[in-house]
């Protein structure tokens, strides 16, 4: 099964490289999105109880997070369409793996998004905005990214091969995008949330990324903080990827 994952992974690696712009386009929405609501809202931070200087400082995490949802909420796209293709059904009938077809697909997104983080992260510095630069937590910051990542590709391709149709997994993936940044602390501090919209954000793995992204790479490091949330996201990237490949399996025996 591993020797089959990094077979596939090099394989869709190799596909990306010869593709770039691909990679980049998926770049424009939080690039807009940091310089829109950078400005829109760059007066917020003077506001009594704001817990940073600069809202540029405060958004960058909110950004990355948004970089990673974009990145890997499409994910199961591209598996649809191998399989409308019949190209899933010729690897069936090879010695390959069936897990491996569906994890090197959601690792092949984790690390292509976790790139793109840091592309972002290097046009947020160019901005202006005051990020950590120690690898220890860059590294820590890069594995939030990661695991969050891996939990929303495999959401897109167990709904990719549950559905079997463009349309509702289109649906399905603005669902997991914008909402879920709204219910959480990415733009605004949860202190300046309706009480309605703070108890939705506890049970938001959207909003344990951003915070955990923002314990290390923004302000005062806080590794409790951190950990809460990095917990959190494994356990979620491990029940998501595992509903992928049973219903995988599921759907092809």
């Amino acid at each position: 099964m591993l020797a089959d994952t990094w077979h596939l992974f090099g394989k869709y690696m190799r596909i990306t490289i010869r593709m770039p712009m691909w990679s980049l386009f998926t770049l424009i929405q939080p690039l807009i999105w940091l310089v829109i609501f950078g400005s829109l809202f760059k007066n917020m931070a003077q506001l009594p109880g704001f817990p940073t200087d600069s809202y540029i400082d405060y958004f960058i995490p909110g950004v990355l997070i948004m970089t990673v949802l974009f990145g890997s909420s499409w994910s199961g796209v591209s598996l649809l369409r191998e399989i409308t293709a019949g190209t899933v059904d010729r690897m069936l009938v090879s010695p390959v793996s069936r897990v491996s077809i569906v994890l090197s697909r959601i690792l092949h997104s984790a690390v292509q998004v976790v790139l793109q983080v840091l592309i972002i992260l290097i046009v947020a510095a160019l901005f202006g905005a005051s990020i950590t630069l120690n690898p220890f937590y860059l590294l820590l910051g890069m594995l939030i990214v990661f695991f969050l990542a891996v939990a929303f590709a495999a959401l897109s391709n167990g709904f990719a091969i549950a559905l079997q149709r463009e349309e509702p997994l289109v649906m399905i993936g603005n669902l997991m995008t914008l909402p879920l940044m709204f219910f959480s602390t990415a733009m605004v501090p949860a202190a300046f949330m309706p009480t309605w919209i703070q108890n939705i954000s506890l049970v938001n793995p959207i909003n344990y990324a951003v915070e955990s992204v923002r314990a290390v790479l923004v302000g005062d490091i806080e590794l409790g903080l951190y950990a809460k949330g990095l917990v959190v996201l494994i356990v979620f990237a491990g029940v998501t990827l595992a509903w992928a490949v049973n219903t995988f399996n599921a759907l092809r025996d």
